[in-house]
């Protein structure tokens, strides 16, 4: 790995500084540190702990990177950091802790470092609250029509007695996931009263019942739902979940909405219903992602595909360093870890 010159702040500020509980190092690119980590949150940490100059790049298992390995004891990672396998991890054997500044973990996460009883923690939390934004932004948007009304403008207004509205209206979430779950909390705060319906494998009745939400399966929830938004993780088994036949059982008029995987839904059977009319769309991830030139999703007025900026995006990545450097704070003091992951939730995340 290539050591890089770290910019903003000085990484050394804690130079000299007696009785450090760590030492911790920055695995990612440049332009992710500089963005997530601005000089005065930079700053922060390194008044944590012993902050190792630069940043770590590249291959993780060079002379220089092996170097700095060898002393870190917790490691910030974030989007560009390598996988951490059990190669790299033979360098740092003082590895205590992984926190991981940005949303998914799966990219760096193996299973040497959960062999290796290495404390995992991740941003996805603050993540999480720019898509749930996002989504709910889509939501209001599908249930008044906005897609269809932009694409009639010039021919002419909806009649008053035609138009629609976001009130009492059937949402469908696919996945309780913190995204998924994110969404239903702000959907039952709202003052719209709509129906949230869900369909979660992993969530009890009791624990729909908590959430306010009525639990079916994936068929029954896509009938009975005008606007159906996806918040499940990507897995072999959730792969062309929302397949034809299931885009099939949508109302006419209905709205997919996806800010979680591309792969969760039959895109070409999508393009299908949305060219046909019968459905409009928003889609934050497709697949393949991007979509080639001339793709139909791109060229239809009633579909909106935006390049995977759901998540934390420009202003809103400040949020993820500030919340990996107090989660390093959290574990010098040896305080719960608000973002801490256990390997067996790793395959329902994400």
């Amino acid at each position: 790995m290539e050591i890089g010159a770290a910019t903003g702040a000085a990484t050394g500020a804690a130079a000299g500084r007696a009785n450090r509980s760590a030492v911790a190092a920055l695995a990612m690119s440049a332009d992710v540190a500089d963005r997530v980590f601005a000089p005065d949150i930079r700053e922060r940490l390194a008044r944590s702990v012993d902050l190792a100059p630069g940043l770590l790049s590249g291959s993780l298992t060079d002379a220089d990177a092996r170097a700095v390995l060898a002393e870190t004891e917790i490691l910030v990672t974030g989007w560009n950091c390598p996988p951490l396998t059990a190669e790299v991890l033979a360098h740092a054997p003082r590895l205590r802790a992984l926190v991981h500044a940005a949303g998914s973990v799966k990219p760096v996460v193996t299973d040497a470092l959960w062999d290796r009883g290495v404390v995992v923690s991740s941003a996805a939390d603050a993540n999480a609250g720019p898509v749930v934004a996002y989504t709910i932004a889509a939501i209001t948007f599908a249930a008044k029509g906005a897609l269809s009304a932009a694409a009639g403008y010039s021919s002419g207004w909806p009649p008053f007695t035609e138009r629609t509205g976001a009130d009492a209206r059937t949402v469908g979430i696919i996945g309780a996931s913190r995204i998924g779950r994110g969404v239903i909390a702000a959907l039952r705060a709202s003052d719209m009263g709509m129906r949230v319906l869900l369909t979660d494998p992993y969530v009890t009745l009791e624990e729909a019942a908590g959430l306010g939400v009525e639990l079916i399966d994936l068929p029954e929830l896509c009938r009975r739902s005008s606007i159906v938004s996806v918040h499940a993780p990507q897995l072999p088994e959730t792969r062309g979940m929302v397949s034809a036949e299931m885009l099939k059982l949508i109302p006419d008029g209905g709205t997919v909405i996806n800010t979680a995987r591309g792969s969760l839904v039959d895109n070409q059977a999508l393009a299908r219903e949305c060219g046909a009319g019968r459905l409009d769309a928003f889609l934050d991830v497709t697949d393949p992602e991007p979509l080639p030139p001339g793709h139909p999703l791109l060229l239809l007025p009633n579909v909106l595909v935006t390049p995977h900026v759901a998540g934390a995006q420009g202003s809103e990545v400040r949020r993820l360093g500030e919340y990996a450097v107090a989660e390093v704070e959290r574990f010098l003091a040896g305080a719960p870890l608000r973002g801490q992951l256990r390997r067996e939730e790793l395959p329902r995340l994400a």
